[in-house]
């Protein structure tokens, strides 16, 4: 095989309760990408389109996380890789992380798969930190993996891939304004309370045990964020009336998508799902303000193999 095209996923990051450690991959947005065998040693990015992204490999995720893997892999070999951008950068539904996902995979893939999904992880973690200043996984496993994971620990980094209610159905709408990664950090509080921390290590720890138990009730109870989202809120426009009118239709619960805009909630079933989706229209709509929505299932498989040659 010396080319790949592949479909690589968006995804939701933190999931409310589970900042920097939870995320969990969609089905229907995504970017494609086309990565070929070359005979000139190391990674070169020949073309980009649906955005504008640097060409050059050290300023680009997906081209910083190719170089962590050839690194690694420890023989010379070159490879040119196409970007075909449908996730908006600062869209908080994991741009940078499909690109960087993307590129680690289809690299993987042309070499025979020397290196295990789990592997991979820790080179797109590389362009993450390109991205963001932080080599996080949240974004980058799910994708890698499927479904939900879970990041125990980023040295390593350790990673759960955890099992998916079958119901579950997630509505995101992305108000189509940019909000950048490093942003969104910096309005972050360094310091918590300890009341705050206890509350948010038991939601986390429940909504996992809800993804084991195939238990709703307790998805819902856990879907809480005490420490990130009320500082970030505020960056996004009618976040919480897009709160209230997922949780009046009857959504399991309602948050930011990785670092926001995109607002994201789970529901059971793509009938609620729906209603969430022209809740989040009719909210939108009323402040004069563009955006997309898409409804998914939660995609437990991941990147896509398009065609192979």
């Amino acid at each position: 095989m010396k080319e790949i095209r592949i479909f690589v996923p968006a995804s939701v990051a933190n999931v409310s309760c589970g900042f920097d450690v939870l995320g969990f991959c969609l089905a229907p947005v995504g970017d494609e990408m086309v990565i070929r065998k070359s005979s000139e040693p190391g990674i070169r990015i020949t073309k980009i389109e649906g955005q504008d992204l640097p060409m050059e490999v050290d300023n680009n995720v997906a081209g910083v996380a190719a170089k962590a893997l050839l690194e690694a892999y420890e023989t010379a070999v070159g490879f040119e890789i196409e970007i075909y951008k449908h996730i908006k950068p600062g869209s908080g539904i994991g741009s940078s992380a499909a690109s960087a996902a993307g590129a680690v995979y289809g690299i993987n893939k042309l070499l025979g798969e020397p290196f295990d999904p789990k592997s991979l992880i820790r080179f797109a973690m590389q362009g993450e930190k390109l991205a963001s200043g932080s080599p996080h996984a949240d974004n980058v496993a799910p994708v890698l993996l499927g479904g939900f994971t879970l990041v125990r620990c980023s040295d390593g980094p350790d990673v759960i891939k955890l099992p998916v209610p079958d119901e579950l159905v997630a509505t995101v709408v992305h108000p189509k304004i940019e909000l950048k990664t490093a942003h969104a950090r910096s309005v972050l509080k360094q310091q918590i309370s300890l009341k705050d921390a206890i509350s948010q290590w038991g939601n986390l720890a429940g909504l996992v045990s809800g993804l084991y138990e195939n238990d709703y009730d307790r998805i819902s109870r856990c879907l809480v964020d005490k420490i990130v989202e009320p500082s970030r809120a505020l960056l996004i426009p009618a976040f919480s009336e897009l709160k209230e009118a997922a949780a009046e239709v009857g959504a399991l619960g309602c948050g930011i998508s990785g670092s926001g805009p995109s607002v994201y909630a789970l529901s059971r079933g793509m009938t609620t799902a729906e209603e969430v989706a022209q809740k989040f229209s009719e909210v939108l709509s009323g402040i004069d303000i563009s955006f997309e929505t898409h409804i998914s299932p939660i995609n437990t498989v991941g990147i896509r193999i398009l065609e192979e040659k």
